[in-house]
């Protein structure tokens, strides 16, 4: 099996196993009652049943030779960047970690700031005073013109007296 195909293999297992865990969360889905036909559930099931049905495709397609060894971009393609990989994974991880107890702001901005470390930029200044101004926007938008909480916390009780 060639490097292309084991991992066109993996991208397919990839995606079916997203969309048997799709299938399985729209199957946790509480509804009730009052949903006459088209209930909540109804988008979860079709975009789960979607990505079932392309990962069977795609995992056809590995196991026939794949189809990524035909493509330009990958056969010419430099080796992959584990820094920028390790920046993104961390980003993501940030976000997971702050978001509770230092509310949205802190952890988008921490999250945009390595992610914007991990596509070569060396401004970090910038970057967290970018990442900070729109965090806070995001915020405002959501919880305060949407209604739509996305977790306040240190900046967002200083800012608009949201408890943290």
């Amino acid at each position: 099996m060639r490097d292309t195909q084991r991992s066109d293999l993996g991208a397919a297992v990839f995606v079916l196993a997203l969309g048997l865990v799709s299938a399985w969360q729209a199957a946790v889905i509480p509804t009730t009652p009052l949903y006459a036909q088209v209930g909540p559930k109804a988008v979860p099931y079709l975009i789960a049943a979607a990505l079932v049905v392309l990962g069977i495709g795609l995992v056809a397609a590995a196991l026939r030779g794949g189809w990524s060894h035909d493509l330009e971009e990958v056969r010419d393609a430099p080796p992959t960047n584990w820094r920028a990989l390790t920046l993104l994974l961390a980003g993501l991880l940030a976000n997971l970690a702050l978001i509770v107890p230092f509310g949205f702001t802190v952890a988008a901005t921490v999250q945009f700031t390595l992610a914007a470390a991990a596509f070569g930029s060396i401004a970090h200044a910038r970057n967290v005073s970018i990442a900070f101004v729109v965090s806070l926007g995001a915020y405002a938008l959501f919880v305060k013109v949407l209604g739509v909480n996305i977790g306040a916390g240190v900046i967002e009780a200083l800012v608009f007296g949201d408890p943290g």
